[in-house]
């Protein structure tokens, strides 16, 4: 079953839960346009989800999801939001989603938890998941270490339940490859900071278009806390700190407010631009709604210039 017959949408793609970026008014225009729209609770407080949540109702009749970040201190207290706002689908990263499985399986969600490995898979398999967002990573943000090539195959493999393909994924050939790998559907966010609708700032937008096949890193990956961003004047200042051996304290306060800095203020120097190594295949800002229609027409004409 692809994805979209699942959840009942026009398209087997679903936004990421990026914070302070995934608000209710962007989630609704990605499920209004035909894709599953996501609300990102990292960044956000309780109080703040419920709001995006109800905002989210008034702005889409259709299917919507929340991302809850494992690590949020206010998680426990998000994981009963969603079931009171009644939330049809809920993603998790940063964290085994474990404890509030039985919770939400009860309140009729469906948990898609986010995974870098084959041994996490199997693990929220056993808990109860009802599909897993299998990411690789290409992807911008927080990643783990083996490709979406290499990764989405050895968990379908050792799983059955439906897998969606996430990381490095922004075009139809790149759909097209998810489901020859076995996944049911995509998980996409690069590509869509590039919409109309995305609320980041113009300079980071710009950032995102301006990016070749090189222009991201990872930060991080020394103290074990791998994130990909755009590079910049922080990120090598940052990577510069690591191999120093500054401690995870010292570059935590480094980068704090950096996410916001790139979000809200455009600080493309300062800030953390988090994006995919797709980025280099983003060359103009549309609508959602051509971004993923466009998608699935490349899909169709990939799939039929296939020569085997």
């Amino acid at each position: 079953m692809k994805l979209n017959e699942l959840l009942k949408i026009k398209y087997p793609i679903i936004q990421g839960g990026m914070a302070n970026i995934a608000t209710g008014e962007f989630a609704a225009s990605v499920s209004n346009a035909g894709g599953l729209g996501l609300i990102g609770a990292g960044g956000m407080n309780a109080k703040m989800l419920k709001e995006e949540i109800q905002k989210c109702k008034k702005l889409t009749d259709h299917p919507f999801g929340v991302n809850i970040m494992l690590l949020n201190p206010e998680a426990k207290e998000m994981a009963q939001i969603v079931i009171d706002e009644q939330v049809p689908i809920v993603t998790t990263g940063a964290g085994n989603p474990g404890i509030y499985m039985k919770m939400w399986k009860e309140a009729g969600i469906k948990v898609f938890p986010v995974v870098p490995s084959v041994a996490l898979a199997k693990r929220l398999e056993r808990a109860g998941a009802d599909a897993l967002i299998v990411e690789g990573c290409e992807a911008g943000g927080h990643i783990g270490e083996a490709t979406t090539m290499a990764l989405v195959p050895q968990v379908v493999e050792n799983v059955s339940i439906p897998v969606i393909a996430a990381g490095g994924i922004a075009s139809g050939k790149q759909l097209l490859a998810a489901f020859a790998l076995g996944a049911c559907g995509v998980q996409i966010g690069t590509v869509l900071l590039a919409s109309q609708e995305c609320p980041i700032h113009e300079n980071y937008k710009q950032a995102v278009l301006k990016a070749k096949d090189t222009s991201t890193t990872v930060t991080g990956r020394i103290n074990g806390t791998p994130v990909r961003i755009l590079k910049n004047k922080m990120a090598k200042t940052y990577i510069q700190k690591e191999k120093e051996g500054a401690t995870m304290m010292e570059l935590e306060k480094y980068t704090l407010g950096s996410l916001k800095k790139a979000v809200f203020e455009g600080n493309v120097d300062e800030g953390s631009l988090m994006a995919g190594q797709v980025a280099g295949m983003v060359h103009e800002i549309k609508p959602v709604q051509q971004i993923l229609q466009e998608m699935m027409d490349e899909l169709k004409v990939a799939y039929q210039n296939l020569e085997i």
